[in-house]
């Protein structure tokens, strides 16, 4: 039986994920989105309640703790939300037959691999967040079959805070920068997670519909980012190049954008040095044609610069 209305429900509406979320969900059905003050996704019991009153035939979680370095001393936080509440929210999922889509991160590999990352790799977390998140996959996988989880690398976007918008910020205020150059990744729009996530959601609809969605919709953990690769300091003098070039009165020239190595930029939270994710049974599994990581960044920084005239 096909599904007249389906409801949509995006818990972290406000996030520049679940901006996007809000945004290119909407044609597929009921979007209802809540942030953490209208719906704590620490809070199991509350979120429990709002799935057994709305029974959403989709749950995208776009809420995590992303603070990265804080949670090497926020250690009971960080799995709070990314491993105990996401557990919570498969089983809620469970109970009224929701598909749960869920985000994961690069941080759950050590970075030591030669080539990117696949789904099958043995996982090797080197901080707290990246433990923390690799807790919340492996919670969703053991409690709920018909979820996906997407990994994706070095968001961001026009809405919230994020590496591009930071770079923007500091070369209008400084002459010169020093910026990372031996941590490889890929930076990957929000919009396009978002773009991508309502794809495979309709095509989720559509086996639904035809009754196949239980028997032979590929459920499970794919790698989620834009092609090709980068580091952050060659991705900062992109995103200066383009401000520049889109008219922001910035200080700080790509030039003038210095290379240094981690080493010279001590974290309380260890980084792996390549972040590559291969999204090779994405692309072959949902027929996904992902494009280069710059396309994004050039249309995103061109838009904050319109907004700022």
């Amino acid at each position: 039986m096909a599904l007249e209305s389906p409801t949509l429900l995006v818990i972290g509406q406000k996030g520049q994920l679940g901006f996007e979320l809000m945004r290119a969900l909407q044609p597929l059905g009921q979007v209802v989105g809540v942030d953490r003050s209208t719906c704590d996704l620490a809070d199991a019991a509350a979120v429990d309640n709002l799935v057994a009153t709305l029974r959403p035939d989709v749950i995208v979680n776009a809420a995590a703790y992303t603070a990265v370095d804080k949670a090497e001393s926020d250690q009971d936080k960080a799995y709070l939300v990314n491993a105990n509440a996401v557990k919570a929210l498969a089983q809620s999922a469970a109970k009224v037959g929701a598909l749960l889509v869920h985000y994961s991160t690069d941080y759950v590999f050590d970075g030591s691999k030669a080539s990117a990352y696949t789904e099958d790799d043995a996982t090797s977390p080197v901080n707290v967040y990246g433990a923390s998140k690799l807790a919340g996959e492996q919670a969703i996988a053991a409690e709920l079959r018909e979820h996906l989880i997407f990994r994706t690398t070095w968001v961001f976007g026009a809405h919230g805070g994020n590496f591009a918008k930071t770079m923007l910020k500091l070369a209008g205020a400084r002459e010169s920068l020093n910026v990372i150059a031996d941590q490889h990744g890929v930076p990957t729009s929000a919009a396009l997670i978002a773009d991508v996530s309502a794809h495979i959601v309709a095509q989720y609809f559509a086996a639904r519909n035809a009754g196949t969605a239980s028997g032979t919709f590929p459920f499970g953990l794919y790698n989620l980012t834009a092609k090709g690769e980068t580091t952050w300091h060659a991705y900062a003098s992109k995103v200066i190049a383009e401000g520049i070039a889109a008219g922001l009165e910035l200080k700080a020239a790509p030039e003038r954008v210095h290379p240094i190595p981690t080493s010279d930029y001590p974290t309380p939270a260890k980084r792996p040095h390549n972040s590559r994710l291969s999204c090779d049974k994405l692309e072959s599994t949902f027929g996904i044609r992902l494009p280069d990581w710059t396309v994004h960044v050039e249309s995103t920084v061109k838009l904050l610069a319109e907004l700022k005239q």
